[in-house]
């Protein structure tokens, strides 16, 4: 038998939930796994830091060649009938939040994104409560849920990428891989009774950085669906396009997966983020603005969805777009003034994305359900628009060639306040926040620490002000302006305080960096403030 030993003991009122996730036999699951898997994980990790410095030395990419990409004769595997409209998800949705995840079961959409990466912060406690949530709604005992789970909405299952490490779990004397972690105690506990009811197993797969990677997570599915029983093709799970390096291999990502395959999805903040974590040392890729000069309108991010519409329905599969991060304000139902300004900013820019070719997207505020529902219904008369091929021939310097713009202070204050306001929730183990009319997450935070670094290291001119470039000084003294706003109008104890001089500090320390982390949520992760504030570091070993 595996040594496993948990790092966690139970916090209060969770000692039974933690005896039955971790029970003896998911323990083993989850081990096994681990043990099978362990030497092509290790393999890939050191594949992207081959990957990473090979990068510095190309001046570009182009797409690979490949034996699939010249076979116009294979499709994707057969999609389940439960996932043959996915018009309307919602996004963000942490299982570990009990009222949002009933609200969210209870909406009128086609799938949800049960998310344990992005919006999520996966401290011991959030992972004890989301998977005790989901299994509860599985099996019909959630409260205030549907009583079936073929009744809900579908679960698009997101877990954490490869990039976080399990800190709380040794498996044979190692840290255990948190999306290995999170696959498998989800398979163990809900895969039948998901099957049985026509409603899954469906994943998410988040920040993969090519086809080997999907190649992996295919054989992880396979292997699993033996252990349990399960028809081969029983999983399906749709990859986002987060990264700029997956965008060129779009024909072998959805080969990888054929059979499990539930198409690509397109991830703008984090794609965006990536470009210039590959990238952003060179001048000629300097990213303006984003929220002035940043958009899906823009050449190339809109060759980017065109692309992923282009294969994925050339090839039998869904092709989604992103989520709208806009909010209502509270309180409102949608009809005063500020909120259909909102409301209509939110069709238009969807609306564009149908045009593309796409057969759904994502959503976080349950009050936009029914106009999105109602656009679809104008535009959409076919559950999705697979058959729909898209005539576009892009080429990578289409994907490479970054828009032109500037710096602004408004685009300077906004990236500083939500990178400390990221890393303040963070540190209180809260994945993503509302700032400013929108939800932001990690992928909020990491276009938004990513410019600010790249503004750094460039020190372009302000549009609003030329005489004065981005310095450090400049960054600082916006951080330190920031967090004493803050200070005054979030923070009501000692604790909060200091939490968020840390947030301010740490955000500093990322924005200064020779070599920035290649993600935030990995920086925190494994920061000793995070594990500080959650780890009670008593050892269980069950």
């Amino acid at each position: 038998m595996t040594k496993i030993i948990l790092l966690q003991s139970p916090p209060p009122k969770l000692v039974d939930v933690q005896k039955s996730v971790f029970c003896q036999d998911a323990l083993e699951f989850v081990s096994k796994l681990h043990r099978t898997f362990d030497f092509e994980i290790e393999k890939l990790y050191k594949d992207r830091f081959a990957r990473n410095a090979a990068i510095q030395t190309r001046n570009s990419l182009d797409f690979k060649i490949s034996p699939e990409r010249n076979d116009t004769t294979w499709k994707v595997g057969p999609i389940p009938s439960r996932l043959q409209n996915r018009h309307l998800d919602l996004g963000d949705v942490s299982p570990s939040n009990a009222a949002h995840f009933i609200e969210a079961v209870n909406s009128d959409v086609q799938g949800i994104q049960v998310d344990f990466d992005d919006g999520h912060c996966p401290t011991w406690r959030n992972q004890l409560l989301a998977y005790h949530n989901i299994n509860l709604l599985v099996n019909g005992k959630l409260p205030g849920a549907p009583p079936s789970i073929s009744t809900c909405p579908v679960l698009m299952l997101r877990p954490r990428a490869w990039n976080m490490i399990d800190h709380d779990i040794l498996i044979e004397g190692k840290e255990a891989i948190g999306p290995l972690v999170d696959f498998g105690i989800l398979m163990y506990h809900n895969a039948k009774k998901l099957y049985e009811a026509n409603s899954g197993p469906y994943f998410y797969l988040s920040k993969l950085e090519g086809s080997s990677e999907a190649k992996l997570w295919n054989e992880i599915f396979v292997w699993a669906q033996n252990e349990l029983n399960l028809p081969y093709g029983t999983i399906k799970a749709c990859v986002l396009i987060e990264n700029i390096l997956s965008t060129f291999e779009l024909e072998e990502i959805l080969y990888a997966l054929k059979d499990h395959s539930l198409g690509l999805n397109c991830g703008i903040w984090d794609y965006c983020a990536s470009i210039i974590s590959k990238f952003g040392d060179r001048k000629e890729f300097l990213l303006p603005d984003r929220n002035k000069y940043v958009n899906m309108d823009r050449h190339f991010l809109n060759s980017y969805m065109k692309l992923v519409v282009k294969t994925c329905h050339a090839r039998g599969a869904p092709a989604t777009g992103g989520m709208a991060a806009a909010m209502l304000k509270p309180g409102s139902n949608g009809t005063d003034d500020e909120s259909k300004i909102i409301i209509n900013k939110v069709l238009e820019a969807k609306l564009k994305e149908i045009k593309i070719g796409v057969d759904g997207f994502m959503v976080y505020d349950v009050r936009l359900v029914p106009y999105v529902n109602e656009l679809w219904k104008k535009n959409g008369t076919t559950p999705n628009q697979i058959t729909r091929q898209i005539n576009t021939n892009v080429i990578a310097l289409d994907l490479l060639t970054i828009p032109q713009g500037g710096v602004t202070s408004q685009g300077i204050k906004h990236n500083v306040a939500v990178t400390i306001l990221f890393i303040y929730h963070w540190l209180a183990g809260i994945g993503h926040f509302f700032y400013n009319g929108n939800v932001e997450d990690s992928a909020t935070a990491e276009i938004s620490r990513a410019q600010i670094w790249q503004w750094i290291r460039f020190s372009p001119p302000l549009e609003d002000d030329p005489n004065e470039q981005v310095t450090p000084n400049l960054i600082e003294k916006t951080a330190s302006s920031f967090a004493a706003h803050a200070r005054k109008n979030l923070c009501r104890s000692s604790a909060e305080r200091k939490r968020l001089t840390a947030a301010k500090y740490m955000s500093l320390e990322i924005f200064y960096s020779r070599n920035p982390p290649e993600f935030i949520t990995s920086y925190l992760n494994d920061n000793h403030k995070f594990r500080t504030l959650h780890n009670k570091e008593l050892l269980s070993n069950l």
